[in-house]
């Protein structure tokens, strides 16, 4: 692939893969759109990256980005938010960047989606994923899918979040404290999105991108804030004061952390079905949690 046009490339898993493909041998030419473009050039973005003022939403103007480039990676994608917020981004774009492609002769996506999609969900989140899935599936276009558990790396916004709350909270609340979740290094993430891009036969299949061990989320708060320094006990919720605290978290000031949908989220286990290719398919041994997150949680390193 000589020029790559990334979704997200501002984003968490999108600075990773920007980097990973400017640190290769290739010559492969990355453009990245952004809203804050001048904003985005601070965010860590390689120099080799090409950033583009851009609404990708807007059909005239995606359209005008995908003309010219050999593949597409869409890594936009919403945690909390509306119903209406979730279809935008989920459905809505997927839609915009399937007519675009085609407008344009470009057939290849690299699509990052999540485990446990499935349009029969209670969670707004993984039914818009499902939807955004069947839009590129049915699209007659050479795509990708890669479902990832819970993405960590030093600049996530999970581990990170409860090592900075056990610096302060002398115990934990936690809602869903038995969810299941395997973890996957971002670093394997992009990885597994490269691959993709070099490897056309991969187009048309699904691939599960987990780490090699399940952890309840009561054991990953606990090691957060191990790792961090301030370890804590935790208070597993029942459901009904679980979904008051997260309606209580929705309505707070500031960056949204916890909320009902993501409580439906969490009844579904986010792990591998072992039913599809993973990334050892990819020829990628993933990286196990413990040899990644104290590295960035040590005590004092938590992101604030």
């Amino acid at each position: 692939m000589n020029k790559v046009l990334i979704l997200g490339g501002t984003g968490f898993v999108g600075r990773s893969l920007c980097a990973l493909i400017a640190g290769s041998d290739s010559a492969t030419e990355i453009t990245v759109p952004s809203r804050r473009p001048v904003q985005a050039r601070q965010w860590g973005l390689p120099p080799s990256a090409r950033i583009v003022g851009a609404d990708v939403h807007d059909a005239a103007q995606l359209a005008g980005l995908v003309d010219g480039q050999d593949a597409v990676v869409n890594l936009i994608a919403i945690l909390h938010g509306s119903d209406a917020d979730f279809v935008r981004t989920h459905v809505a774009l997927p839609r915009t960047l399937v007519g675009a492609c085609r407008s344009k002769g470009v057939r290849r996506i690299v699509h990052v989606s999540a485990l446990g999609v499935d349009s029969a969900q209670p969670s707004c989140y993984l039914r818009s994923k499902a939807e955004g899935e069947a839009v590129l599936q049915g699209a007659d276009l050479d795509v990708t899918l890669l479902r990832p558990s819970v993405i960590y790396g030093r600049h996530d916004r999970f581990m990170n979040l409860f090592a900075r709350l056990s610096r302060f909270a002398p115990v934990l609340p936690l809602a869903s404290a038995d969810a299941r979740f395997q973890p996957v290094w971002v670093e394997d993430v992009a990885r597994a999105i490269l691959v993709c891009l070099e490897r056309p036969g991969t187009a048309g299949q699904i691939f599960e991108c987990t780490g090699p061990e399940i952890f309840t989320l009561r054991e990953l708060v606990k090691l957060a804030g191990r790792w961090s320094g301030h370890e804590r006990s935790v208070i597993a919720l029942p459901p009904a004061l679980g979904m008051l605290q997260a309606a209580v978290m929705e309505r707070m000031p500031g960056e949204t952390l916890m909320s009902g949908d993501n409580l439906q989220s969490m009844k579904t286990p986010n792990v591998a079905s072992g039913t599809l290719p993973s990334l050892e398919d990819l020829g990628i041994r993933a990286a196990a949690l413990d040899t990644v997150a104290p590295k960035y949680l040590g005590a004092g390193h938590a992101q604030s």
